[in-house]
């Protein structure tokens, strides 16, 4: 099992000027020790308005500053937002090449719709048509980052003509692809489009074993993939999952405070039962005050990564014995020095035996699926691709409103500089 680690960026009130620099100041430096301890992949939600719970807007950004401070550790979306109207797939694309070719090939595109009313209200994009955008623009995303040039598309939601699309990734065909699962039907939909489950599971590692067989199951006698490169993979995050390693168990509680079921207490509140005031509401407040009268809402032994290394690693070990390939656990908000302490911990006593046994079971596992994935391949249902049409060109003046409107502001400007040019000249000649 890999074991890696999940920002979402929380940054609960009250909040000073320099507040959000340090955030990802300190980030950057919890990566890079990550990458020097032997993490294998740090993921990065995106997620837009849900302030306090996650600052992670633009996690290409971040992802691209780690990028040049790490050597090993790979770099995840967990998830893009694949709607055109947060991300259109062509500039999704761009960008998971172009982070795919600074990390020197570490990208794993983990993809989703979007799920709350602050994004899906605020990007003004209606939830019954969320499944049928990322699906279209998964593939549009996937194509444009392999065709030379992309040929066009046209759907339900997204239509796009002819344009060679660049950079292209170093991984080929293209990055590992992921899918957000947040309930057992939308793992069964990953193993049947071939994709790797990026799934919540939020009861215990027994429940969790059940959709990693669930999923393999699905994989093996269903799978009928589109996508180019298939990623038979399943991870697991979730709200007992948080990381807090301390010399001893009482140190890791006591540096853990509350902090560790806010990931949770958010999701309630930007998903279900919350009313969010944009800039007013207090959700940390909010939560602590809930905290004050049910101490179970924050997180404690058993309720995650949290205590000696001798205790994170037995209920690390529950987890590796469900068969789920990766675990990602969370970071305690506000907690920079004792989450620097914990994984320099980690490095030291806990991941070594785990790298250890992933190396043996990467390889058992590559045996026991090469005849799943070629059934797979059997059933491979493909994209229909239009043919490009070599006598395609674009050019000229953009117009618009039924060619009642021209942008000029290039051929004045070019104007301009040519007349530039000419003056110039013309005083070269006058100092002769």
């Amino acid at each position: 099992m890999k074991i890696s680690l999940f920002y979402e960026f929380a940054l609960p009130r009250p909040w000073v000027a320099d507040d959000e620099r340090l955030l990802f100041q300190d980030g950057l430096d919890e990566v890079e020790a990550a990458d020097k301890a032997g993490f294998s992949t740090v993921w990065l939600t995106e997620h837009h308005f849900l302030e306090e719970y996650c600052h992670s807007t633009a996690p290409e950004m971040f992802l691209a500053a780690a990028s040049q401070r790490t050597k090993d550790i790979r770099l995840g979306f967990g998830i893009m937002h694949m709607p055109p109207n947060i991300n259109h797939p062509a500039r999704a694309a761009e960008r998971i090449a172009t982070l795919d070719l600074i990390s020197n090939g570490r990208v794993e595109f983990g993809t989703g719709e979007s799920s709350s009313v602050g994004e899906l209200g605020g990007f003004n994009i209606d939830p019954a048509d969320k499944r049928g955008q990322w699906d279209e623009a998964l593939q549009v995303a996937i194509r444009c980052m392999m065709e030379e040039p992309f040929s066009g598309f046209k759907g339900e939601h997204i239509e796009m003509p002819a344009r060679n699309v660049v950079p292209k990734p170093l991984q080929k065909p293209h990055p590992p692809v992921w899918v957000a699962c947040t309930r057992p039907s939308s793992v069964q939909m990953a193993a049947q489009k071939g994709l790797g489950a990026l799934s919540f599971a939020y009861t215990g590692p027994e429940a969790l074993g059940e959709r990693v067989r669930g999923y393999y199951q699905e994989f093996e006698d269903a799978a009928a993939p589109s996508i180019p490169q298939m990623n038979p993979n399943i991870l697991a995050i979730g709200g007992d999952l948080s990381m807090m390693v301390a010399p001893t168990d009482e140190q890791a509680i006591e540096r853990l405070g509350i902090g560790g079921g806010f990931f949770s207490f958010g999701i309630m509140h930007y998903y279900m039962t919350g009313q969010h005031t944009p800039g007013r509401t207090k959700v940390w407040e909010t939560y602590a005050s809930e905290v004050a009268n049910d101490p179970t809402l924050a997180y404690g032994p058993g309720r995650g990564a949290i205590g000696s290394p001798d205790t994170v690693r037995e209920f690390l070990r529950s987890y590796e014995a469900s068969g789920v390939d990766e675990i990602i656990l969370l970071l305690n908000p506000r907690s920079h020095e004792a989450t620097m302490e914990s994984i320099e911990l980690m490095g030291k006593h806990v991941l070594p035996e785990f790298i250890e046994r992933d190396e043996q079971a990467v390889k058992a596992k590559a045996a026991r699926l090469e005849p799943v994935l070629a059934k797979a391949e059997a059933r491979r249902v493909p994209w229909a691709i239009p043919e490009f049409d070599e006598s395609y060109a674009f050019g000229g003046l953009p117009t618009g409103r039924g060619g009642t409107y021209t942008a000029n502001e290039v051929p004045e400007a070019m104007a301009e500089m040519a007349e530039g040019q000419a003056q110039a000249a013309e005083r070269a000649g006058d100092a002769n």
